[in-house]
């Protein structure tokens, strides 16, 4: 039988890092591929702690439906500590918990975003958000990144020629997959420009508090006074991915359109894993756990860049993130996806800048490492296999 795949989908391909995952069942490759956070950065014995006293005190509540919204006390304290440590949050917003990050990047666009309009993000951009934005049949406009951040002459010509862009989507520190982080003074500009020409920001955000090196900038939420940005967020770089436990913090009227469309998509988050995400914030804190991550990432960034200059000086040039976990390797007029070929064939694991690509078969000459995930003995294994390809 042919199978007619509706036009929402029909163009979409498969996420290049799931599909590279399959191929890590062969343990003799180093991968270097990954987005996860590091297992080391798991607070697992006080997460046993807190599991222990749900089940043998609010079992009934873990194990029944939820309200849509969110766990109230988790929403509580998201909301408090975005105001208190970001500066985000105004009497016009309010927070919904999602189902990890993307689905609050999905839901965003859902709500906003009709076929054919115009979503402009940054070039390379999160795959993930590129496919979710593809899903409702929009037309992504890339901007290329500089050092600090998007071109601003280039946002404003993207702009003005693209009347119908609904979404200006951008991940400001430590992006993936660049790890660059952008300036203060591009937040501000990106910011004008949206509240000129009326478009929505959509400013992801699930790396900005693993930062181990300069100094914080502010997001751009903090600096909207008028309702333009939806922010969104996730416990999964600073507790555990496999919780899928994110939020939105945004003007009302958007979020409440959002909590329409999740009632839809799956009712309401794992309430299971939104109450421990909750007890695990009330009785340990995050401050303190976050600053083990950030000192764990600070020694495996620093550790990948002097092994990467050792052995790829003078052939490749690698951005210097200050946190996150990404580093974007670039070969000026190399071609990445066969980088990322002769890679794996050399049992090393790396993505091709391609899979970042607004357009989708665009060329580029980059590649994405992940520094978070393998051990210090796998970086320095996995740089030099990488360099004898060159």
């Amino acid at each position: 039988m042919d199978y007619i795949f509706s036009d929402k989908v029909s163009g979409m391909k498969p996420s290049a890092i799931r599909e590279i995952f399959k191929s890590l069942t062969d343990k003799s490759i180093i991968s270097f591929a990954a987005g996860n956070p590091s297992p080391l950065s798991f607070p697992v014995e006080q997460m046993h702690a807190v599991a222990d006293r749900i089940f043998a005190e609010e079992a009934a509540s873990a194990f029944q439906y939820g309200i849509t919204e969110g766990y109230p006390r988790l929403r509580e304290q998201i909301a408090h500590r975005l105001k208190t440590k970001f500066g985000i949050g105004t009497d016009n917003d309010e927070t919904i918990i999602t189902t990890g990050g993307q689905q609050g990047i999905d839901l965003t666009a859902k709500v906003l975003c009709n076929e054919g309009d115009t979503v402009i993000c940054e070039n390379p951009s999160f795959i993930g958000a590129l496919n979710a934005f593809r899903s409702y049949n929009t037309e992504l406009v890339g901007v290329d990144l500089e050092p600090d951040g998007m071109s601003i002459e280039s946002l404003e010509n993207a702009l003005k020629t693209h009347p119908r862009t609904k979404l200006i989507y951008v991940i400001p520190t430590f992006q993936n997959p660049a790890g660059i982080t952008t300036s203060y003074a591009k937040r501000k500009a990106i910011l004008e420009l949206a509240e000129k020409y009326g478009v929505i920001i959509l400013e992801d955000n699930p790396y900005g508090e693993l930062r181990f090196a300069g100094e914080d900038v502010p997001t751009i939420k903090s600096l909207d006074k008028n309702g333009t940005v939806v922010y969104c967020s996730s416990f999964s770089k600073i507790m555990s991915a496999g919780m899928r436990v994110g939020f939105l913090c945004g003007p009302k009227e958007i979020i409440q359109k959002v909590v329409v469309v999740k009632q839809v998509n799956d009712v309401h988050t794992n309430q299971f894993f939104q109450m421990l995400a909750s007890h695990f914030i009330e009785e340990y804190g995050l401050d303190g756990h976050i600053k083990k991550i950030c000192e764990l990432y600070r020694h495996k960034c620093s550790l990948m860049l002097s092994e990467l200059d050792k052995n790829l000086a003078g052939k490749a040039v690698f951005t210097r993130p200050e946190g996150g976990l990404f580093i974007w390797l670039t070969v000026k007029g190399g071609d990445g996806d066969d980088i990322a070929r002769r890679a794996i064939a050399n049992k090393v694991a790396v993505v091709t800048g391609s899979s970042f690509n607004p357009v989708q078969g665009g060329h580029s000459d980059s590649v994405r490492l992940n520094y978070s995930t393998p051990s210090d003995e796998q970086i320095v294994e996995g740089v030099k296999r990488l360099s004898q390809i060159f």
